[in-house]
């Protein structure tokens, strides 16, 4: 059976640029809708990847939503300058500058691992600019810690083992099992993205920086009483899509959300830690409906 060419899906046109935040050089991706209008969507990327792990998504989506995925500092592409600081309010900070230096006065987020502190940290700033929020594997609740999770946040620099334990986990072998740890079909798992999130992970200076975002992680643990706060005040439009055998952050920590955002859309998939590499075909048309309900 053939197939006309009207009817084969056409992917985005997608754009790669770098903006001047402060001394960094902000590497992003930002897709180029139909429509001048098109709701815009702020995809925040985890660790250890970058923005790369959302290159898929946007062409699937990008022809009629602007999607826009930068790099954190110590991430993908991104350069900052000799001696930056690396902390979760640091990476804030540069994704605030980011987006005012963009002029994105409204959009909804993408909140994936480190996008959820990220991401909450710009929300709590910026609460008039958040048009919805989509969760995909983004912790906001202690329910939602594993055991190998609560342990491994609460290492200090000063902790017997804790240097080799945060070492540990910047290895090739660690890098692939967070995408293949919970998936039911390891094949559907493109090689790239861990290949490609281990080569910016070998760079200069990045495992300093990596090391450093480790220890502060207790810092995002601190702040979910407020994060949750601000979810119960300003209630913002939600969709949660998880993987429910993440090792790290578990299925309960996906129904959580739902005491402070009662109306908010859950899904889960029968996946793990990166829900987007192997149930992309299920989660984009999810995403699409819930912009195209609540954008306006």
């Amino acid at each position: 059976m053939s197939v006309t060419p009207s009817r084969i899906p056409v992917p985005a046109r997608t754009v790669h640029r770098f903006v001047e935040v402060g001394q960094v050089e902000v590497f992003y991706r930002e897709s180029l809708p139909e429509r001048p209008d098109a709701p815009v969507v702020l995809l925040l990327h985890g660790f250890p990847s970058a923005s790369h792990q959302f290159r898929r998504l946007m062409d699937s989506l990008g022809r009629h939503y602007r999607l826009i995925a930068p790099d954190y500092p110590g991430f993908g592409h991104t350069r900052v300058p000799d001696g930056f600081v690396y902390s979760f309010d640091r990476l804030a900070d540069v994704v605030e500058r980011f987006t005012e230096r963009l002029a994105l006065t409204r959009f909804a987020m993408y909140l994936f691992d480190f996008g959820a502190p990220v991401g909450f940290r710009l929300a709590l700033r910026r609460p008039d600019r958040v048009a919805g929020l989509i969760v995909q594997n983004g912790n906001a609740y202690a329910e939602g810690l594993s055991d190998a999770a609560r342990e491994f946040t609460a290492l200090t620099p000063d902790t017997p083992g804790a240097e080799q334990a945060v070492l540990d986990l910047f290895t090739l072998d660690s890098t692939r099992a967070q995408y293949e740890l919970g998936t039911t079909d390891p094949e559907m798992i493109a090689p790239e993205g861990w290949l490609l999130d281990q080569h910016f992970l070998d760079l200069p200076g990045r495992k300093d920086a990596q090391r450093a975002l480790a220890y502060d992680y207790k810092s995002n643990i601190a702040a979910y009483p407020d994060w949750q706060a601000w979810l119960r005040k300003h209630r913002p439009p939600a969709l949660i899509t998880w993987g429910s055998r993440d090792p790290f952050f578990p299925e309960p920590g996906a129904r959580a959300y739902l005491a402070d955002l009662p109306d908010a859309e859950l899904h889960l998939f029968d996946t793990g830690h990166f829900a987007l590499e192997d149930h992309l075909p299920d989660i984009a048309p999810l995403i699409a409906d819930f912009l195209n309900r609540t954008w306006a």
